[in-house]
């Protein structure tokens, strides 16, 4: 199956998807017994709002999960985990 996206979907699409990368690799900064347990939320929250087709929703919901992901990052930079 093809999906035929316009310019506005595809680079919708292709921020969720640098989103979701980046919250992948800041797992790696937190401690060893907690990662498992992050990627799980992390990929619970993008199935979560998977079928989300409203533009304006998506937008919101990647400057919402930029803000997360950002706090999460300063938080382990502060807890000195790298």
């Amino acid at each position: 199956m093809v999906l035929a996206l316009d310019l506005q979907e595809f680079i919708l699409r292709a921020r969720v998807l640098k989103l979701y990368r980046q919250a992948l690799r800041t797992t790696r900064k937190a401690p060893v017994h907690a990662r498992e347990e992050l990627r799980h939320t992390i990929r619970q929250e993008m199935e979560n709002n998977r079928s989300c087709s409203d533009r304006q929703k998506v937008r919101f919901l990647l400057s919402e999960g930029m803000e997360r992901l950002k706090r999460l990052d300063e938080m382990l930079d502060m807890q000195g985990h790298s």
